[in-house]
Parts: C-alpha cells; sequence; structure tokens
C-alpha cells in the first residue's frame, strides 16, 4: 500500500510562502468554495483522472483534504497522479485551522451537499417519528423511505437526493 508522507501545517504554510510546493486540495468544489486555503489548487477527488491539470515540474505536491481521511484513503491514486515526490497535510483544512493560520473563507457561498443531505434526510426522518406518533402509525413509512434511500446512496454510490438538493435555487451559484 502506498502512503504519503505527512507534512504539519506549519512546515506547508513556510514552503507555500516560498512557493516551493503546490497545495492540491482534493475536496468538491462546493467545499472549496466555502472555505480554502489561500493558495491551495482545486482539484476534486472525483475528477482526478479526467482533469487536465499540469503539476509544475521541480515543485513537491502536497495533497489535503478537511481531515486529511480522504486523502489517505487514497494515497495510490494521489501518488501517480503526482508523479513525483508526494505529502499530505497532516489534519487537513481542520488542523490548518487548529494551528492558528489563515483560511479564505466564503460564509455566503451554500453549505456543502453532503452536509445538505445530512440535514435534509435527519429532518425528514425526525418528521416521519413525530408524526407517526402524533398524527397516524403510517407516517413511518417517511423515515423508511428516507432510510431506504440513504442505504442505497451509500451501496451504489448515487444519491438522488444530493442530485436534487445541487439543481435548488440557493445552489446554483456554486455549481457556475
Amino acid at each position: 500500500m502506498t502512503t504519503l508522507t505527512a507534512l504539519d501545517p506549519k512546515t506547508v504554510a513556510e514552503r507555500l510562502k516560498d512557493r516551493s510546493l503546490t497545495l492540491v486540495d482534493i475536496r468538491e468544489a462546493d467545499e472549496f468554495a466555502r472555505e480554502h486555503i489561500d493558495g491551495a489548487v482545486s482539484l476534486p477527488l472525483s475528477k482526478l483522472e479526467s482533469a487536465h491539470v499540469k503539476l509544475e515540474p521541480g515543485k513537491d505536491v502536497v495533497f489535503q483534504c478537511r481531515s486529511g481521511m480522504r486523502t489517505n484513503a487514497n494515497c495510490a491514486r494521489l501518488s501517480a497522479f503526482a508523479g513525483g515526490p508526494a505529502f499530505v497535510l497532516e489534519g487537513g483544512l481542520e488542523a490548518w485551522k487548529k494551528a492558528g493560520l489563515a483560511i479564505r473563507a466564503d460564509a455566503s457561498a451554500p453549505l456543502e451537499i453532503n452536509r445538505q443531505v445530512q440535514i435534509t434526510a435527519g429532518m425528514l426522518i425526525l418528521t416521519g417519528v413525530v408524526l407517526a406518533q402524533a398524527v397516524h402509525p403510517a407516517f413511518i413509512g417517511l423515515s423508511a423511505f428516507v432510510g431506504a434511500g440513504l442505504t442505497f446512496a451509500g451501496i451504489s454510490g448515487w444519491c438522488g437526493m444530493a442530485k436534487l438538493l445541487a439543481v435548488m435555487p440557493w445552489n446554483r451559484r456554486s455549481l457556475a
């Protein structure tokens, strides 16, 4: 199994400042739009192989995500993409913020689609349970439907709720 060498946030910040590395953010575009490290290049993991991004020769590449888990789970793909020395930002964006380093944030950007799915699914399940208790037991079907949808999404990788939320008016700005 391929691993990437971990670099702490302070080291990455220094090397980013002296331009001796390229920082690649592998989170999805909606996550990047909400907050990111200034100077990071957005290259969503879902588009890695199809992206036409050329990395600068002679520069080390550091990959980062929100917590480091996505990056660590995809070391082989990322290492192959880098084609040379590749590193991971230890602890990801969360560790960067904990270290007191600046980020570029846009609070007006829509919440990430995954968070919107979690909020919507949670509200629908809770509504189904409350209505089943207060109005009629058949409303438990709403909770069952949402639970089945989440299970299908986890197994197949396709989430109808995420697709629907992505085209909502409040998310159109992040698609542009």
